[in-house]
């Protein structure tokens, strides 16, 4: 399993990790015939936006522990999220009790092709913002 601190974003789908839902945006989108929805994950090494799609949106909800499988950490509309992708899945291991932080927030750091590896990795150039700017930090 990845610690979330360690997530750089890459076009496949081979992250498993475990996390909890800290909040989810109460409205989804619609795009094309596909709803979607956001929220703020945590581990406790960092955070990061999980996007769900169709009946995930209804099925997990904060305090909510998550296993992804096979998931995928890339860009989708130049927001740069977690999510199963096609051939990941996400399922519901427990609730509430798990240790986490808000920072970083792995979705707001600025990421740039590795010098050496342009076509496989990405290295982070700066910190857009240390929490979620879509999330506000919980009091």
């Amino acid at each position: 399993m990845i610690s979330l601190k360690d997530l750089s974003p890459a076009a496949q789908n081979n992250i498993n990790t475990k996390f909890i839902v800290l909040d989810k945006m109460k409205t989804a989108a619609m795009e094309g015939q596909n709803k979607t929805c956001l929220a703020l994950v945590a581990d406790e090494t960092a955070a990061v936006h999980f996007q769900f799609w169709q009946d995930e949106c209804d099925a997990f909800e904060p305090g909510d522990i998550l296993r992804l499988t096979n998931g995928i950490f890339s860009y989708v509309r130049k927001s740069l999220v977690l999510r199963a992708g096609k051939r990941g899945s996400v399922q519901k291991i427990g609730e509430y009790t798990m240790a986490f932080v808000e920072t970083p927030n792995m979705s707001e750091i600025r990421w740039v092709p590795h010098p050496n590896d342009s076509h496989n990795k990405y290295v982070q150039e700066s910190v857009i913002s240390s929490h979620s700017r879509i999330f506000p930090p919980m009091p």
